[in-house]
């Protein structure tokens, strides 16, 4: 599989010299997760990857994971069916690293043990966009941004009504349907969509034979009233009820997982309230908001039985945003934020609060090129004053190179579970990262065709991790501790590819290649981190057929890891290869099917948790404008 991988690399740059539109990743598309503020995808120096919902539909996409693990420089880890815990890692850091932003409202939850975000609820009903930013981004965003940031972006209000839904059927007698409208008249716009997913699943424990399924239902919505030209409000919602079976059990004589009647249960509640003022004909543009983000877990031993776990997490935010362009070619980025946030776990609760403020400058000294500087400080109730910094180039040649390069650091605050808990350690200094990369991307052929390259290196200080106590200074936590002892470094090379040869024909491919090695003092020095694959890499392509008719498929490879930091149980890699069709009926209706892991490939991203096989699935689209 690795002289498959370094082939693949290698096909992956020199393909493009044969080949004649990008299919997804135009230069002069804006993106707003770099600086949070909307800007040409050309005048960014960091490695952003754009999902939009026509892709999404394209490739037929229920969960988000699933969408991400196809994107450089990204791996995904589920603890078996569909809707388990499922983390997102961003080159080879910690999935609790990942920071993710749903309609400008941080969801990474307070109440986890390190205050990460579970995916395996995440479905794309309403997704409009997803933003993939890769490294630390902490001058904008703040704490957690040190793998990089997951910005998902819901169906925003359109001009004039539509409406759009689907609904489907498969594999374990899976459904998921979905409906949506948005529209505008006068000073007033909004959306609103709902969906809805349940399946049977499949057994999450690899050695098990009860199927643990998955049940869920949400809404998102949007509101927005303009009292005069550029002054309005902006109200945005995200609910979503979830219901997973767990196996949590373990065979006593082999210690592998087992099955078990325990299943648990997430009401994630997510709100934005905002007033926008944008003065001098959009050059100086304010945002004043309040944010918050609720998630209530609980976890059961049996239906009916005992809560075993119980989790309660809420963040409150209080934010302002200024963006001032004084010249064409200046341009001033900055913010003011408290965030509150607190948690319960049914034996301890705890609460703390950050005030941050930050700024950026954004000059252009010539048209084609673009250099962006931040500082951000963080006053934390607990551990004090950080200070970060950033910056980054591009430089966007009429040739159609675009050559970029970073400078960022993240930091991570430690969790309340970390600082208060009874494992907790109220000295803890937060985790530190700083990445470089640098990174160069050609087009070809009137546009037709693009190949990039970029290598990072990025190195992560104080991370915490749980250690036994030997020592007299955990007299006080005879099970253990939360401390400083972790160091990781990772670096690694992405290589995309995207053409279009023909109007009908779109393919697109990247390969990674991420070597993480574990720098803390120890046994487990100079080994592999954990569940990181040095290589992955995807292929897509899709053609459409003059009456219509589109057909497609994606093949992921995912190459060999080790499941422990000991280095000690190898993951196998593994390839997945998915096809799908899509026929339009007429203009609003049209009919689609998919068949995933087409070979019914047998695999583990986390070991004794088993993984979907061979499943089908098809189902009907509505689109009215």
């Amino acid at each position: 599989m690795t002289k498959f991988f370094l082939l693949l690399g290698a096909a992956t740059i020199a393909a493009p010299a044969n080949a004649q539109t990008i299919p997804d990743s135009d230069a002069s598309d804006i993106v707003v997760t770099a600086s949070r503020a909307a800007q040409p995808l050309s005048e960014i120096g960091q490695a952003v990857t754009v999902i939009d919902r026509a892709e999404i539909e394209r490739r037929q996409t229920t969960v988000v994971s699933d969408l991400l693990a196809t994107t450089p420089g990204v791996t995904v880890t589920r603890n078996g069916t569909v809707g388990a815990l499922t983390g997102v890692r961003i080159r080879g850091a910690e999935a609790d690293q990942t920071l993710v932003v749903i309609d400008g409202v941080r969801v990474n939850d307070p109440s986890s043990t390190g205050g990460g975000f579970n995916f395996g609820n995440l479905l794309s009903s309403s997704v409009e966009r997803i933003e993939v930013l890769r490294g630390p981004n902490s001058v904008p965003w703040g704490s957690q941004a040190i793998g990089g940031v997951v910005n998902i972006i819901t169906a925003a209000p359109t001009e004039g009504l539509q409406a759009r839904a689907n609904a489907e059927y498969g594999y374990a007698d899976s459904v998921f349907a979905s409906a949506g409208v948005s529209g505008a008249k006068g000073p007033v716009s909004g959306s609103l969509t709902g969906g809805y997913l349940r399946s049977d699943g499949i057994s999450s424990a690899a050695s098990g034979t009860e199927r643990d399924g998955y049940r869920q239902y949400g809404a998102t919505g949007r509101l927005g009233v303009e009292f005069a030209p550029g002054i309005g409000l902006d109200l945005r919602g995200y609910f979503a009820d979830s219901r997973v079976d767990i196996d949590d059990g373990f065979d006593p004589n082999t210690f592998v997982v087992a099955d078990s009647a325990a299943y648990g249960t997430t009401q994630e509640l997510y709100g934005y309230a905002g007033l926008h003022a944008n003065f001098a004909d959009g050059r100086f543009n304010n945002r004043v908001a309040f944010t918050i983000a609720d998630i209530n877990r609980d976890n059961f031993s049996q239906p009916g039985g005992d809560v075993s776990f119980l989790g309660r997490g809420r963040s409150e935010r209080y934010e302002y945003q200024g963006d001032f362009r004084p010249l064409d070619q200046v341009r001033v980025v900055a913010g003011v934020e408290r965030e509150n946030s607190r948690y319960n776990d049914g034996f301890s609760y705890a609460d703390t609060g950050i005030t941050s403020v930050y700024g950026q400058l954004i000059v252009k000294p010539i048209d084609i090129l673009t250099l962006t500087g931040g500082v951000r400080n963080d006053d934390h109730e607990d551990f004090g004053n950080h200070t970060t910094f950033g910056a980054n180039a591009a430089l966007a040649l009429r040739t159609g190179t675009t050559v970029r390069a970073s400078y960022g650091e993240g930091f991570k605050a430690p969790t309340l579970y970390q600082l208060f808990s009874e494992y907790g350690n109220g000295d803890l200094d937060p985790e530190t990262a700083r990445n470089f990369d640098v990174g160069v991307e050609q087009a070809f052929l009137g546009n037709r065709a693009r190949v990039g390259v970029t290598y990072f290196n990025r190195r992560t200080r104080n991370q915490i991790d749980f250690r036994d106590c030997i020592a007299v200074e955990c007299v006080d936590r005879p099970f253990g501790v939360y401390d400083n002892v972790a160091r990781a470094e990772a670096d690694g090379v992405e290589f995309t590819l995207a053409v279009r040869p023909v109007d009908a024909l779109t393919l697109t491919a990247n390969y990674s290649y991420i070597d993480t090695e574990n720098r803390s003092i120890g046994d487990d020095f100079g080994k592999d981190l954990a569940r990181r694959p040095k290589q992955t890499a995807s292929v897509d392509a899709d053609y459409r057929f003059a009456f219509g008719l589109s057909v497609g498929g994606t093949v992921t490879m995912v190459g060999d890891s080790f499941d422990d930091a000991a280095n000690a149980t190898r993951l196998d890699g593994y390839a997945l290869a998915s096809v799908r069709a899509e026929l339009p009926i007429n203009d609003q209706i049209a009919l689609y099917g998919r068949v995933d892991n087409l070979t019914d490939s047998r695999y583990q991203t986390i070991a004794g948790y088993g993984n979907y096989g061979r499943a089908a699935y098809g189902g009907v689209r509505l689109r009215l404008k």
